[in-house]
């Protein structure tokens, strides 16, 4: 006990905190954009996977980080589009919808990556490039936070900054609006004038493209190579930490916090004398953790609301 706190508080620790937490933030606003037009993406564990290969296979190719996210990016969007096609239009479960989707990546990300570098569950013949890490000025002279804080890749830093944009644009700006009427009330949305479906195409859409920046920092930032299933349950984490964040950008991010810091537990207990196995299901016990805690304070609420 006494190695585990001691590798706990340290200042590397602190930095792989948010080094972990970056996809699960992404994919956690992805979750929170769609949920607030009352559409749920499911798929974003799908849409992660597939735009990491694609990141991967771009980069390569291209020899260009930019083409790698950008390529990344729109594969993201083009899977989000199908979601929201099959969903909104052709009206099938948009749950169902969701975990064909994620099943498809699943499988077609590895038939993918043999069609085109002949290797089997991990790139190994691909030579990805990756997104580089910065030090902020000043920032990295600070005692003990500079270390936490500073030389990280430019993709965790994006994740941090979208959370005030988020918040902004669903809170300041007309679009952001329309986006919450909607997920409010769809009807009453309709009656003004708002599209509903356009809205939800607009929010599904925004959501494929913070779960793709989530994916492609998994292959292009948190490793250099892809291999299958390689977001390991990211997307569905993301998406209980946007319930315990309480469809907020600030508290989503204090829920992607803790399970980064789950995730970043398991990483540090690997160096000890632990079981794998039960290194392997701490970030899944927290999540579980977190959703049951969650349950409990809105069946309190409910009942509280029925009391009066």
């Amino acid at each position: 006990m006494d190695n585990l706190f001691s590798l706990i508080f340290t200042t590397s620790f602190g930095y792989s905190i948010l080094r972990v937490t970056t996809p699960i933030l992404f994919a956690a606003l992805a979750a929170l954009i769609s949920d607030k037009a009352g559409v749920i993406n499911i798929g974003l564990e799908g849409i992660m996977l597939s735009s990491a290969l694609a990141g991967v296979i771009a980069s390569a190719f291209s020899k260009s980080i930019m083409v790698g996210v950008v390529a990344g990016i729109i594969v993201g969007v083009l899977l989000s589009l199908a979601l929201a096609y099959f969903s909104l239009h052709l009206k099938s479960d948009i749950i169902l919808t969701g975990i064909a989707l994620n099943l498809l990546a699943s499988g077609g990300t590895v038939f993918l990556l043999f069609l085109v570098a002949k290797d089997k569950g991990i790139s190994v013949s691909l030579k990805s490039l990756v997104v580089p890490e910065i030090w902020i000025p000043l920032v990295n002279r600070i005692p003990v936070l500079g270390s936490i804080l500073s030389g990280h890749n430019i993709l965790t830093y994006l994740s941090l900054l979208s959370v005030v944009v988020v918040h902004y644009f669903l809170y300041r700006t007309p679009l952001g609006l329309k986006i919450r009427a909607v997920g409010e009330n769809p009807n009453a949305a309709d009656s003004v004038g708002i599209s509903v479906i356009k809205i939800q195409y607009l929010a599904l859409i925004m959501s494929g493209i913070f779960a793709a920046l989530g994916g492609v920092y998994m292959s292009m930032g948190y490793v250099s190579w892809f291999s299958r299933d390689m977001t390991a349950g990211r997307g569905f984490i993301a998406l209980a930490a946007e319930a315990m964040g309480r469809g907020t950008p600030i508290g989503t991010f204090a829920a992607a916090l803790i399970f980064g810091f789950a995730d970043a537990l398991s990483n540090v207990m690997q160096s000890l004398r632990v079981p794998a196995e039960f290194v392997q299901m701490v970030p899944y016990l927290t999540t579980i953790f977190g959703l049951v805690i969650y349950s409990i304070q809105q069946t309190n609420k409910i009942k509280k609301i029925r009391r009066k």
